[in-house]
């Protein structure tokens, strides 16, 4: 006869993989029912994952798309926890650092710009 499938707990699988640094938070975002297996909404930590399942769940401003490939032993380095999944969402390409406003169009104004502004604002006052 053929061994049963592996299964592993889904809060359990999650922190083996090292998407939550602990075992409580991956517990908490199921249990909010914020993460699905296969399209199929979950809202229990204990329910059990195998191989081939795609989760789906956010992480931070992302929503994370994983394929499971294997249920892993223990909590190991990151390596080794990259080789628990398959990323299924193509990754994003970073926005680009807001844009500084410039001063005419020369960049930030030089001390002596600043004078000058500052003594026709004098002026004005008198």
């Amino acid at each position: 006869m053929s061994e049963p499938a592996q299964k592993l707990r889904i809060d359990k699988w999650l922190w083996h993989a090292r998407f939550f640094k602990t075992r409580s938070l991956a517990a908490k975002v199921v249990s909010a029912g914020k993460l699905r297996v296969n399209g199929q909404p979950i809202s229990k930590p204990a329910y059990m994952v195998s191989a081939l399942d795609v989760l789906t769940f956010p992480q931070a401003n992302d929503v994370r798309v994983i394929r499971v490939v294997a249920m892993g032993e223990r909590r190991g380095p990151a390596p080794e926890a990259q080789m628990l999944y398959e990323d299924l969402d193509p990754p994003k390409p970073r926005e680009a650092a807001p844009q500084v406003p410039r001063f005419e169009g020369k960049g930030r104004p030089t001390k002596k710009d600043r004078r000058a502004l500052q003594q026709t604002r004098t002026d004005l006052l008198e």
